[in-house]
């Protein structure tokens, strides 16, 4: 069969395809169809296990260093005799666990979206066979099959019209939001899907009238197995935060491998080092300090507050599948935005009339007396006889093609007490026909006369029309009213609105009700209809533009409409509006340039969306990509974060997004993107606590054992001088790392969060400026650790008079109050400390059961012997304290400094 049918008459398709428009195919035909080409449905993806999915957990760079540092430590432990239990083993081995734990239930992804295209297909169709109407289930239909298409169809495979009288809703696959008019004839040349008029396609449904269709494709040859092979060959790119943590962890293995290889050297080359035992000692430090230099709990406290984001966003109806995800869309720099039920309502509307008394906004109309205008009432009553929409007389829902259910909706706002066909005593009429591009029906009243209504394409209207309706009065339509109506009718398109012409005319006795009637007719007005942008949206888009988003709506409607919605949100500055059939043509280096200078795409189809969506990432924009439809699938699934709507929008566009929005409103994604942004701010404030508190503990050791003679820690009887113990560097990390860590991670959010730029994705999570703050935390973390472990000690730069046990105890309380005390400075790199301070009770909450735990290491007869720690006075304690305070004094310091410059 020809590769596109639609360029094809119908009689050709129908001696290709081997087919008959009057008996069908036989059954036995039919059979032979199924078993060479397979059932009409989708090819599954195959799903992956949870055990699968728990594997896939450990998939992460920080989570290979973790494992790497518990092979290390396990090793050591066992060559060294399996002495003791081996904590630091054990707790790296438990965050790795609880990490991919919580990862795998956290993790909202359900089936593939292919799955969720075959769920969406049609259960049955009613075809042809052996010359009778058979229904069959939807997966049994084969190329040849005589579909018979009816009004609530949904169609269940792609075929060529040979008969027809349809319009078809294809919204799901065109963004289209008026429904498609279709027509038998040929097209001349090759067309995108919403213009190829001749064709239905599978996943769309009949909204009025009747055709018969041959089938030409199925399964996965279909329009919508096209899109669902193109699905399955997109594969998502990592985000930002899952580049940047690849980054960080990086950095850390090479600093790990840096930290052992140099302690160890130093150790070796200032101690006397005699016996295998000494050399398994230092080769057991430098890895012991290693291993501290890694925050074991930074991958759950990250999945922790990422959750945490999660719940947040559901609360507001953004509901977040993927929890990189939640970074990602605060780092967004453009949202790819589709229109039809996105940025509008996705319901037609009638919007403005042109009668003989010009241009009239209906809703101006409704806030005013309707009978200040005679021809607006004339023309709402008469489209509302001339439809097929059905109103519940109590007020509730209109079921029907959606441009005659707007009628019925203005009809209600306007007050005018009908309710379209259940109260009109409409005794005849002529159905809508794409031939005649009008229809008709006729209503009679208490004294038995009897009116025509006609409603279809102004033009033809026009042409049978006689006389115009001024006011009451019917006058003669003359060639300058005639201009009038053509001038109105261009400036309504113009504005991206469908128009449609209503008339009237009474009918003579005996004068039948039938396509002969309609002429002579009074021309009453155009009515102007257009699928409205939804209210909220132009301060939804105007918030994101503030926060230096770009928005760029990319649809399948009409070039007008979209620029018309566009203008109207304030997303489009100028006349700029780039075709699908343009694009196509455009080599990658054209559409770079074209992406950056045009803000509304329209009539493009899915490839070409996927194209605009790699075009802005290959200008190193980080995309949000939002839409509803089947069409959106590939490009949600490509952007950096799909964000798909939750209730208008089809399974395919959910499960082929990262976000969800619960509400279907466009607020909500800027919503989230506050959060986003508001997140990224709190993995970077406990990364920078939690990267200075492991520095503080690394130099200290280091310059410790570097400096053992001049610190007076030689000459205590150890093979090698340490400032600090193993289980006293295990209990730092235990209470410093997890709680206070992830008290930051639930700081509240900065007040100018929306008015910052979007971070590039060339800026990395860590910068320099970020990376300097930390060294010169850790630094002074180690300076006062290891004053305080002098000043206790005999001998040294100070002398002091206390055991090594009490000088340790000393310095491992100094190193912990440092880092609880960084905690609140850690908030900001600029903001003061004091700033704020009693905003996270949280915070306060960690800190102070942290500092109590230690105090209970130090007092604890049991904790004592467990870590080496001797009790201190009050005399002692006021001067860890004092040392301590150092700390937030310094960080003070250079926040003063980075605000006088203006950093």
């Amino acid at each position: 069969m020809a590769a596109d049918v639609s360029l094809l008459t119908a009689d050709e398709v129908v001696r290709l395809a081997g087919a008959d428009t009057t008996f069908g195919l036989s059954s036995e035909e039919a059979a032979i169809r199924l078993a060479a080409d397979g059932p009409n449905s989708l090819t599954e993806r195959k799903r992956v296990s949870w055990q699968r999915r728990l594997l896939l957990q450990f998939a992460d760079p920080l989570v290979y260093l973790l494992l790497a540092a518990f092979a290390v430590t396990i090793t050591v432990w066992l060559v060294d005799g399996r002495e003791g239990v081996p904590y630091d083993s054990i707790v790296i081995a438990i965050v790795v666990i609880a990490n991919a734990i919580l990862g795998l239930v956290q993790e909202r992804r359900s089936e593939s979206a292919v799955a969720a295209l075959q769920h969406m297909s049609a259960a049955s169709a009613l075809v042809m066979r052996n010359g009778n109407a058979q229904r069959i289930p939807a997966a049994g239909v084969v190329r040849g099959d005589l579909l018979l298409l009816a009004e609530g169809d949904a169609v269940a495979a792609d075929a060529r019209l040979v008969t027809s009288e349809l319009r078809v809703a294809e919204a799901v696959l065109t963004g289209e939001s008026a429904p498609a008019q279709k027509r038998t004839e040929p097209l001349e040349a090759h067309a995108e899907v919403a213009d190829r008029t001749c064709m239905v396609f599978a996943g769309t449904a009949v909204s009025r009238g009747t055709g018969r269709a041959i089938v030409t494709g199925i399964g996965m040859d279909t329009e919508t197995g096209r899109i669902a092979r193109m699905l399955g060959e997109t594969e998502p790119d990592p985000t930002p935060l899952q580049r940047e943590i690849a980054h960080l962890s990086r950095t850390l293995g090479i600093a790990v491998v840096v930290i052992a290889v140099v302690v160890i050297g130093t150790v070796w080359l200032t101690s006397d080092v005699t016996t295998l035992s000494q050399v398994v000692s230092i080769l057991l430090l430098g890895v012991a300090l290693a291993v501290a230099a890694v925050p074991e709990g930074l991958p759950a406290i990250l999945s922790v507050v990422l959750s945490l984001g999660v719940r947040r966003m559901a609360d507001h109806h953004a509901i977040v599948k993927d929890l990189s995800s939640v970074e990602t869309l605060g780092s967004a720099s453009v949202i790819c935005t589709d229109k039809t039920g996105t940025l509008t309502l996705n319901r037609m509307t009638l919007m403005t009339v042109a009668t003989a008394h010009g241009l009239m906004d209906i809703a101006d109309a409704a806030a005013s007396h309707p009978g200040a205008s005679p021809e607006l009432t004339a023309l709402i009553r008469s489209s509302c006889v001339a439809n097929d929409a059905v109103a519940n007389p109590d007020g509730g829902e209109i079921n029907g093609d959606p441009t005659d259910v707007a009628f019925l909706d203005a009809e209600r706002l306007m007050s005018l007490g009908g309710s379209g066909n259940a109260s009109e005593n409409r005794v005849a009429g002529v159905p809508f026909s794409a031939a005649r591009a009008r229809m008709s029906a006729a209503t009679q009243d208490a004294s038995g006369e009897r009116t025509l209504h006609v409603k279809g394409g102004p033009e033809v209207l026009l042409s049978l029309s006689t006389r115009m309706l001024v006011g009451e009065t019917q006058v003669p339509l003359d060639a300058a009213a005639r201009e009038r109506v053509l001038a109105n009718t261009a400036t309504l398109a113009g504005r991206g609105m469908r128009t449609l012409g209503v008339a009237f005319r009474t009918l003579s006795d005996g004068e039948a009700c039938d396509e002969a009637a309609e002429q002579d007719l009074t021309f009453i007005g155009v009515a102007g209809l257009v699928d409205p942008s939804r209210p909220e949206a132009r301060d939804a888009v105007a918030d994101a533009q503030l926060a230096g988003i770009r928005i760029v709506m990319i649809t399948g409607d009409h070039p007008a409409t979209a620029l018309a919605i566009a203008r109207d949100l304030g997303i489009a500055a100028d006349e700029t509006v780039l075709t699908g059939a343009e694009l196509a043509s455009m080599s990658d280096a054209e559409l770079g340039e074209a992406v950056a200078n045009c803000a509304v795409f329209a009539r493009v189809a899915p490839e070409l969306k996927l194209r605009i969506v790699d075009a802005f990432q290959a200008r190193g924009e980080v995309v949000a990509m939002t839409g509803d439809g089947v069409n959106d699938a590939p490009a949600l699934r490509s952007a950096d974060i799909g964000v798909a709507m939750g209730l208008g929008g089809t399974e395919v566009a959910r499960e082929a997004s990262s976000m969800i929005l619960a509400d279907d409103n466009f607020t909500t994604i800027v919503t989230a993107v506050r959060e986003g942004r508001g997140i990224l701010d709190n993995i970077k404030r406990f990364l920078r606590y939690l990267l200075a508190s492991n520095a503080g503990e690394v130099l200290a050791v280091f310059f410790g054992v570097a400096g053992a003679g001049v610190l007076g820690l030689s000459g205590h009887g150890e093979v090698v001088a340490v400032p600090l113990l193993a289980t006293q560097i295990l209990w730092i990390n235990l209470l410093t790392d997890l709680g206070p860590a992830l008290a930051i991670g639930a700081e509240p959010y900065a007040a100018d969060l929306m008015s910052r730029q979007p971070r590039k994705p060339t800026d990395r999570l860590i910068d320099g400026r970020m990376w300097r703050g930390v060294a010169l935390t850790g630094i002074v973390m180690a300076v006062v650790t290891l004053v305080a472990l002098d000043a206790f000690l005999p001998g040294g730069l100070i002398e002091g008079s206390e055991s090594l046990d009490t000088a340790r105890t000393a310095a491992f309380t100094v190193l912990v109050l440092t880092q609880l005390m960084n905690a609140f400075s850690a908030r900001s790199e600029t903001v003061s400390v004091v700033k704020n301070l009693a905003t996270n009770r949280w915070l306060w909450g960690a800190v102070t059961l942290s500092a109590l735990l230690q105090v209970a290491v130090v007092h604890v007869p049991l904790l004592n012997r467990a870590f080496s720690t001797a009790p201190l006075s009050v005399s002692q304690w006021a001067t860890c304290v004092a040392l301590s305070a150092v700390v937030p004094l310094v960080t003070e310091l250079r926040k003063w400094g980075l605000r006088r410059r203006g950093v």
